[in-house]
């Protein structure tokens, strides 16, 4: 009977939380910011940087955006699964919870507070949460509030601190970049151990990765509340240019950033920080991207998944 239920509600596919793709293509979903009767497309200038609550960080450079946006009673976003789809897969309310202003610009920064999801069916969606999602930590609510926020693919990123013998590396994609303005934000969880170490510090590299080394990139991402000296890991290191820190030999490129600012956003602490160095070692190689597999299952029934790594 479980396995009648199970292919009635997915067929062959793996059942996850969230499903790990790669974009050979780049991103077709689209993402727009609601201010009263002003929108805004913030496909590119948006990241999702804190889980509970679920903060998003929005980067305007305009000054009449910045004005239209700025410290507004309710905003709405709306995910769509293509610019062709009338139709949004999920829609958010949020609140303004603060922001941070630079001469280039401002990062707003909203709090979800209520959340819509149309990936599937209702009873279907009610179906899959009771078999496979409920559980004490995550309640309906929660699951929609996920399944809305990686209606987008967020992509996987490396982190590296070192501070005498003492390092880590560990994967994060709570993390955006503004090219433009030569910025970096980062989302980190209380719970991870490097945090107060890159605080102090007030640095850290941020690496772009291959989806090949999937597997690698995980294992480093379960042992993020320990140090990695004196472990004897599955690849080789070099060390960067500025800061002398290691990454992985394999690592298309690196950042190495300067954090100028930090802010307490709930589970996780904001990092706002400024690109001091960036290094190319390969040439860019499809990355690792997350979804919800809610959002997945609607891709498949659009016929146009992204490829599963």
């Amino acid at each position: 009977m479980k396995k009648f239920l199970r292919n009635i509600l997915f067929g062959v596919l793996p059942v996850t939380e969230y499903s790990t793709i790669t974009v050979p293509d780049g991103i077709n979903e689209k993402l727009s910011l609601e201010a009263g009767n002003k929108t805004i497309d913030i496909s590119t200038i948006h990241w999702l940087l804190c889980l509970e609550p679920v903060v998003f960080g929005i980067w305007l450079s305009r000054k009449d955006d910045i004005i239209s946006f700025s410290k507004k009673p309710e905003y709405r976003m709306h995910f769509k699964a293509s610019e062709n789809e009338s139709d949004p897969v999920a829609s958010v309310r949020l609140d303004f919870f603060n922001q941070l202003e630079e001469s280039e610009g401002t990062l707003i920064l909203l709090r979800l507070r209520e959340a819509s999801i149309h990936h599937i069916n209702f009873i279907r969606n009610r179906l899959i949460f009771y078999r496979y999602y409920k559980k004490p930590e995550q309640s309906f609510l929660k699951l929609k509030s996920f399944s809305a926020a990686y209606s987008y693919p967020r992509r996987v990123r490396l982190i590296s601190y070192r501070d005498g013998p003492w390092f880590n590396i560990f994967p994060m994609d709570l993390v955006g970049d503004i090219p433009e303005s030569q910025r970096y934000v980062f989302g980190l969880r209380h719970t991870n151990t490097t945090l107060a170490r890159i605080i102090e510090a007030k640095k850290l590299v941020v690496s772009e990765i291959p989806y090949e080394y999937k597997e690698i990139i995980y294992r480093l991402g379960k042992q993020h509340r320990q140090q990695l000296g004196g472990t004897v890991l599955p690849f080789d290191l070099i060390h960067t240019d500025s800061f002398d820190f290691p990454v992985p030999e394999w690592v298309n490129s690196y950042k190495e950033i300067r954090i100028v600012n930090t802010m307490n956003l709930g589970s996780h602490m904001l990092l706002w920080g400024e690109e001091v160095n960036e290094k190319f070692l390969s040439r860019p190689s499809g990355h690792l991207f997350h979804i919800h597999f809610l959002h997945y299952l609607h891709l498949v029934s659009k016929g146009r998944p992204y490829p599963l790594v």
